[in-house]
Order: structure tokens, then sequence, then C-alpha cells
């Protein structure tokens, strides 16, 4: 396999550029993601990738796990201080907000994806999280 060196070079470019931490591209056949604090650059052919999706749907399916949409700052909180929006045993209806992820400036709701009841939340406070990490588990 031929690593394109010019490709990653502009995708570490654009880390900077647009103030992101982690930047991930495919074109069909190989998948580059790069990221700031990491110290190696990741590329995966599709028969990794198959794999990776088989381990992931061997998750807890007892639970509904909350993934991330994005990459940025997860608060539990609407305000520093305030009281988090949920906690462990809380009952929760699809569509209430479980935590917000600041993004570019921009403060984005997240929200439960089923009725149920928080069994655990997967982070913490002010947290840094990426693309499709489990953030919460609602039975």
């Amino acid at each position: 396999m031929k690593i394109d060196k010019d490709l990653i070079k502009q995708l570490s470019e654009s880390l900077n550029e647009f103030h992101l931490t982690e930047l991930e591209y495919s074109d069909g056949k190989t998948t580059i993601k790069v990221g700031k604090g990491s110290k190696a650059i990741t590329t995966t052919s599709p028969t990794t990738e198959s794999s990776v999706k088989t381990q992931a749907q061997k998750e807890d399916t007892s639970s509904n796990i909350v993934r991330s949409p994005m990459v940025g700052t997860a608060y539990l909180s609407p305000e520093p201080g305030a009281k988090p929006f949920v906690s462990v045993g809380n009952k929760v209806k699809k569509g209430d907000t479980i935590l917000i992820i600041e993004a570019m400036k921009t403060m984005n709701h997240i929200q439960s994806t089923v009725d149920g009841e928080v069994i655990e939340i997967l982070i913490n406070d002010g947290e840094a999280v990426e693309f499709e990490q489990a953030l919460a588990k609602i039975k």
C-alpha cells in the first residue's frame, strides 16, 4: 500500500486551519485519520474497518449507548457550577438533553435517543470527546 504523504500533510494542516483535534478522510478504499496530540497517523484498509465494526456490534446490547455526533468538549451541566442535566438513575425521555458538546464556539445539545433510565455516564465534565465516542448508557 502506498501512503499519500501530500494528502496526510494537507489533512494535518487542515487541523490547525479549522481548529480541529481530529480529522478522518476516506476514499472508499483507504481511510486516513490524523489528530493533534496523537503520535501516529492511522490508516486502515476495508478489512480492518469491518473487524472494528464487528467488535463495536458486540458491545452491550442490553442498554442504549448515546454517542457523540461530533468532536468537541462535553459539558454535563448548562453552566459551571449548575446542576447536571442528568445523573445516574434519572429517568429520561427521548429528546431530553443529557449534555452539551461545544464545537467551534457553538453549544450543541445532545439528546437522549430513547426513553429510559441513565445507568452510566461515560465521560467527565469538560472532557474532550471524539466522533462516535460513547457518552452515556440508557436502559
